[in-house]
This record gives structure tokens, sequence and C-alpha cells, in this order.
């Protein structure tokens, strides 16, 4: 798969099971590119970050995405889902209720639970975005500060 060296466990750390998360002393550490990975449509790599860390408070995933690819359209409004997308490289274009944003490495967008989105590579090289779901029903109270 990756070739990155594997997480170092500590002498009584137990072995992780094949295929499953390295894990030690209460966190988990993977490279992107060890990550599982699942080839969806409209030219989109699904790296499975959630799955392959183990984490089950909140969905995250990286999509990469292809030139003029795109991840299928959609709403969250059954799962009331809150969700964050975070362009890492290249330059999207996030799709909010049919509105175009261009997005360029580094930018951020929220979608509300309703709201219809995608995003799409209309460019000539590889993006790479970050996807963040929680219900918005989930009880997370946000810090005042932050």
């Amino acid at each position: 798969m990756g070739g990155h060296p594997p997480t170092v466990l500590s002498e009584d750390a137990a072995c992780p099971e094949e295929g499953e998360p390295e894990k030690a002393d209460g966190f988990t550490i993977k490279h992107l590119d060890d990550f599982e990975e699942m080839e969806g449509s409209g030219g989109a790599t699904w790296r499975l970050a959630r799955k392959t860390l183990g984490a089950n408070a909140f969905g995250f995933n990286v999509v990469d995405l292809a030139p003029g690819g795109e991840i299928p359209a959609h709403d969250e409004s059954d799962s009331k889902q809150e969700e964050v997308y975070a362009i890492l490289d290249g330059t999207g274009t996030f799709v909010a209720d049919d509105e175009e944003l261009p997005a360029p490495a580094g930018t951020f967008v929220r979608f509300e639970p309703g709201t219809k989105r995608t995003v799409r590579n209309k460019s000539d090289k590889d993006v790479r975005v970050l996807l963040i779901g929680v219900p918005s029903d989930s009880g997370f109270e946000p810090i005042p500060w932050a």
C-alpha cells in the first residue's frame, strides 16, 4: 500500500489484527497513503479515513477527484448531518444549492443538512478534499471562545 513506516508501538501494546488500525495509549495513527481506498463514481477515489482510524463519534473521509470528477450531489436532510468540506490540494468548486463557489486549496465550506451539495474538479489537475460530517442533533456544545 503506502511507503511509510508502520507505527511503533510500545512493547506492552497489543499488535493490531490484520487490517485493523494501529492503536497505542489512546490514539490511532496512520498516514493518508495507508488509508483503505474505494473507487467511487464521478472520478472520485475515497480514502476511508474514519474507518481506517476506527473513529465512531463523527464521519470524515478524504476524496481525491480526478480532472472533471465530482462527488454525487446530495443533501443530508434524512441523516441531519452538518458537513464541512475543505480543499486540501488543488482547486475545486463547491456547489451549494446549484450555486458554484470557487475553492482553491485552503478553502472550507459548511453545509446545513438541507443544503444540496457537491464538490467538482473543473481543473486539469487532481483535487484532494476533506469531508467531515456529524449529525446536527448529536449533542455537541461548542466552547464559546472557539
